[in-house]
């Protein structure tokens, strides 16, 4: 992996792509700074780095194929006997952000190497997606089963939306310490769509399954490895085709919605007595955002005022 601090780097952007005489889309991203200001807002041990650093490119990778713009995709899921209690992240207009929290006792006692079942033990996904447009909510809910989180996704579009699709992630840490993610998301395109057949009438999609495999193809070095730009990515995969249509990249920043206008307008409908309780001897509300690690000191008196 190269060094990240290059800002030649091709880093903190989604991609989309078409290939039309296959009937399949496509999406590639990878994070890097962001990812580390993600990151370094805890420190978390090697494991939940990793894992954490998944879900946000699976977030990411889902999240920036929403048309709604100022939609919202959320990845979620939590457990009441595993290793990892809860992890959640979500995408907004190019925002990221997530976060975990885990028993660092039960983490101590479990594998170097920890399986999904390790970490999470009987566990579902939950993907949920917003539309601010409609004001609509859509969630699909799948069984954590696989070997990792983006086995998981795949599922959840074969399951939830019957759509063919092959997802793959890579995360890689250099020796300074920066750290770099990247994802693949190949889809068929749905039923009805561009005039395409309904997929259940068809026995086989051989148009789909040629995509596929080209896709399994691309290892998760590669998806990581930042020297390599999106643009030559796809064109590895499928430089043989007659065309490929790239579309417009997606801008992918950390974005926390935790201002202190926010809290303040959230504490202001407590009533008076709970917030008296909120508040320390000093007559502070402290206000911790779990997703950045900031912590808001707010007056108590000055919300009452």
């Amino acid at each position: 992996m190269t060094d990240s601090s290059n800002p030649d780097l091709d880093l903190d952007r989604a991609l989309g792509f078409t290939i039309p005489a296959r009937h399949a889309r496509g999406r590639v991203i990878r994070v890097g700074p962001v990812l580390d200001t993600i990151l370094a807002a805890h420190a978390y041990p090697p494991v939940i780095e990793a894992l954490l650093a998944e879900a946000l490119t699976l977030t990411a990778l889902i999240g920036s194929t929403l048309k709604d713009t100022a939609g919202q995709l959320t990845l979620q899921t939590q457990s009441e006997q595993g290793v990892v209690r809860l992890l959640v992240c979500d995408y907004q207009g190019g925002e990221l952000r997530g976060y975990v929290q885990y028993d660092a006792d039960r983490l101590a006692d479990a594998p170097a190497d920890p399986t999904l079942f390790a970490l999470f033990g009987k566990a579902y996904l939950a993907i949920t997606f917003d539309l601010a447009s409609s004001g609509e909510r859509y969630q699909g809910i799948v069984p954590l089963d696989g070997d990792t989180l983006s086995q998981a996704a795949q599922s959840y579009f074969v399951q939830s939306e019957q759509i063919p699709t092959l997802v793959r992630t890579g995360f890689a840490k250099g020796p300074d310490g920066k750290c770099a993610a990247g994802g693949l998301l190949l889809q068929h395109l749905p039923e009805g769509e561009d005039g395409r057949e309904r997929l259940h009438t068809k026995l086989d999609h051989p148009e789909w399954e040629h995509v596929a495999i080209l896709g399994q193809t691309m290892s998760a070095g590669e998806l990581a490895d930042t020297s390599i730009p999106l643009e030559t990515l796809i064109w590895r995969l499928f430089n043989e085709e007659d065309e490929v249509r790239v579309l417009g990249g997606v801008a992918l920043t950390r974005g926390c919605r935790c201002t202190r206008e926010h809290i303040i307008s959230v504490l202001a409908k407590f009533p008076d007595e709970e917030r008296a309780a909120m508040a320390d001897d000093a007559g502070m509300i402290a206000v911790d955002c779990a997703f950045c690690s900031t912590v808001f000191p707010i007056r108590a008196d000055t919300l009452a005022a």
